[in-house]
This record gives structure tokens, sequence and C-alpha cells, in this order.
């Protein structure tokens, strides 16, 4: 059909006969017959629909590859968050290959609301890019940093397949101690050898802190589990985040947590720790790697003892501890979001300069307004002004940690720009196998330090 571009590895036959998707001039559209049940043109026999959400639907019924399934009990994972709805086939091309199961729709709330994105859009996102791309290995859905009852519900009732609990405001770091008795009667006077050369002890005092500081979370998450995954058949995958805190997990406290949590009925799927040293955004991590990899063994060992997995959260661009992560875990799931927002970013600094240079001075003048939401240390007033940039130079400014970190947080404050949202997503759409090449360059990284070998 004319003005029809079809993706060769979305061609699939149906009872109903064949679909595919197709590249057009208005974006890509579903070639189908009518009998499909899709909404669109009629043309002849068949109907070219849009991806809609009703047609987002439609497909996961038809070719169920297309929705999001459970993946993560498989023994690596890797969250793939796609702030812009354009990632999923750089994400997907990454993995192939690999022994790594893709969580490819990833957004918590606060990224959903500075996008201004649905968790339907996520999703329908996703289920486009899995049948653009062909990927039939199964892909996760994630609620991200999900906080309260309502919003895990929604996730849920919209199939996505797991949830990560963020209990961070319920975990207190005021310095306070809580003496209880009964959890003295389980922890002190005991040394609990976990395997690996783990032994740990409880101090009156650590004990007192521990229970002060995640009690109220621990209870928090109990509520959680028992009102949505106490069934014998839970609807999602559960990960427990404790990462979203100034409070360290050190192992002492991963052990206390995991012994709580069980004796709660909470049986995580993942736990995600606050690891020493600093996970920022966007940047490798700032702390002493041999610390990092000492507590990770540990870690490990405490999550083997508890059959889940360790979630390695703002994981974008963690290269130092990488190859420790492939040493000590056998499964691990790790998050990245921000990651392929600069990726796409990149892209527009070397495509479109002008382009990139009022997106910069955007960034400059909302840095501050985006400090609420974000944990940075960078300072960008100790950045060159863009004005003494080359346009070739500014690709180069992305191995600049400052410069990184200034547009990893004020995407929502660009991408909600008049003037610069429509010129920025028509150059992203057509360049879009720049920058899935892009994905796959950056993000193979991620993976080859990770220990995987890419197709």
């Amino acid at each position: 059909m004319e003005n029809l571009k079809v993706y060769p590895a979305s061609k699939f036959q149906t009872a109903r006969g064949e679909i595919c998707l197709a590249q057009t001039p208005k974006g890509d559209r579903i070639v189908a017959p009518k009998e499909c049940g899709f909404s669109g043109e009629i043309r002849g026999s068949n109907v070219i629909a849009p991806a809609s959400a009703e047609n987002a639907a439609v497909l996961r019924e038809l070719l169920p590859f297309t929705a999001p399934c459970r993946v993560l009990n498989r023994d690596k994972t890797f969250g793939f968050g796609d702030r812009l709805g354009l990632a999923g086939s750089g994400h997907l091309r990454v993995v192939a290959g690999t022994g790594v199961s893709p969580v490819l729709a990833q957004q918590s709330m606060r990224e959903l609301n500075l996008t201004r994105r649905t968790y339907s859009d996520v999703l329908d996102a996703a289920t486009f890019a899995a049948f653009r791309e062909g990927f039939t290995g199964g892909f996760g859905a994630d609620g991200d940093h999900l906080k309260t009852a309502e919003d895990i519900g929604n996730a849920l009732a919209l199939g996505y397949t797991m949830i990560t609990l963020d209990a961070s405001e319920h975990i207190r770091s005021d310095g306070g101690l809580l003496r209880d008795p009964s959890l003295e009667a389980i922890y002190l006077g005991k040394c609990f050898e976990l395997g690996n050369g783990l032994f740990l002890t409880y101090s009156p005092d650590e004990l007192a802190r521990y229970a002060y500081v995640y009690g109220d979370a621990l209870d928090f998450a109990g509520e959680i589990w028992q009102r949505f995954f106490s069934g014998a058949n839970p609807p999602a995958d559960f990960e427990m985040s404790i990462d979203e805190t100034s409070e360290p997990t050190d192992p002492k406290a991963h052990f206390f947590c995991a012994c709580e949590l069980l004796r709660r009925g909470v049986r995580p799927t993942t736990v995600a720790p606050r690891f020493c040293g600093d996970f920022q955004k966007g940047i490798d991590y700032i702390g002493d790697p041999a610390q990092f990899e000492r507590e990770l063994s540990a870690h490990a060992v405490i999550a083997g003892r508890f059959g889940y997995k360790i979630s390695i959260h703002s994981g974008s661009d963690k290269f130092s501890v990488f190859p420790a992560v492939a040493r000590n875990l056998d499964r691990w799931h790790v998050k990245t979001a921000g990651t392929s927002w600069l990726e796409a970013m990149r892209i527009v600094s070397r495509i479109d300069p002008g382009l990139f240079r009022a997106s910069w001075k955007l960034a400059l003048a909302s840095f501050p307004e985006a400090l609420a939401y974000y944990h940075i240390t960078s300072d960008p007033s100790a950045l060159p002004p863009i004005e003494s940039v080359s346009d070739g130079e500014l690709p180069a400014l992305f191995s600049d940690d400052t410069a990184r970190q200034l547009i990893h947080i004020t995407y929502g404050q660009i991408l909600n720009a008049p003037e610069l949202r429509s010129r920025l997503f028509s150059l992203w759409q057509n360049h879009g196998e720049d920058y899935a090449a892009a994905l796959g360059a950056h993000l193979g990284k991620h993976l080859e330090l990770l220990g995987e070998k890419l197709r």
C-alpha cells in the first residue's frame, strides 16, 4: 500500500489473517484484516489503524507477547525507563540474544507527573515496541516507586506485572530508638550464621535503632501485601524499595528488614537496599567501590537466604560497580531511566544545535525547581557558558557529570515547554534509528559490564 513502510519483524499470522505495523508520514499504523477488530481507516479488506490505546488493547488480545508478563523471577532483569515513549525499539534490541529479560514499561508517579503521561500511555508504548520489534521473549511492566494503595490498585488494574513499593515516607532518620521487648527476644543474645562466612549479632542499641528507622515502613509493606498480594496467585511481582532515603541499608539493617517482612507475611521478589556511597542520577557511583563490593556480598547472602533478588536502583551509568554486581550476584535486577533520556538529548545536540541550546538555557533557568524532585550534588554554575561551546562540542557535554545531571533532572520542564516539545518530538521521530543505535551502544555498555555478551 502507498506510503506504508512495513517493519519486517512485525509481521505475524493470526487466526484472522496477517497483521503488521507500518511506518507512515502520520506515525505508525497497524495493518490488519477488518475482522481483527482494530479501529481505523478501511482500505478494501484491511484496516489501517492508529497506534491508539483502544487498538493496543486489541493487539494484546491478538498477540499475547505484546502484553506484559511477570519476568522478575528470571535470573537477570533490567528496567528500561522510557520517559518519551520512543525508546522501546532500542531497549529491546540491546537485550535480544542476551540472558537478560526487560522490564520495558517502567515509570514512577514522579515521572508521570513531570512528563504528563499516564500508566496507560507507558504500557501502550511498550506494547507497540514489542510488536514493532517482533520481541516474543516477554517483558515486564513496573509500577515504579509507588507510595499509595490507590496508585498500586490503578497500576494493577491496567495489567502491570510488577509493583515497586516505595516506603521512603515511612522510614525515619532522625536518630531515635525504639526498644521493643518482643523484638529483643528474637534478636538479642543470638548469632545469626547466614553462610559464606557471614555472622550477624545485634546490640540493644542497634536493634532499637533499626526498629525505630524501619518499623513503620515494614508495617506499611505488610498492609500493602495483605491488600493486594497475599493470595495464592499474586497478580504481580512485588519489590520492596528502601533506597529512597538518606539512611544506608547496612547488612544488619537488611537482615532485620528481611526477617520482619517475613514475619508480616511479605514475600518480595526483589528488595532494593540503600547501598553505601551515593547512587546519584545519570552518573557513575560516588564512593568506595571496595566497600560497596564487601557490603554487596553480604546483601547477596541475605537475599539468597530469603529467596529474593537484589534490585539496584538509580542504576544508570554505574559503570565502576557493575563488575562487582556481576561477580557477587547470580540473580539481579537493575533499574535505569534517565540515561535513555540523556541519549535522546545527546541526539538533539548533534542534529539540531540551536534546539539543544534553547533546551539547555531552559534547563539552567529551571534547575532550582527541579532540585525539589531529585537529590544531586552538581552545581551548574561551574559549567561553561553555552555560548562558548561550539556546535561540534555540544555532544561532548554528555561526558561531563554536571552537564548530565543538569539535563537529567530538568526533563519535565524541557518536555512541557510548548516552544520546545513539538520540535523535540519531531526530531526524535524522524531519527528513530539514530536513537535506537545510541541506546544500543550506551545501554550495551551497561550490560557488558554486568557480564552479558551482546548479540
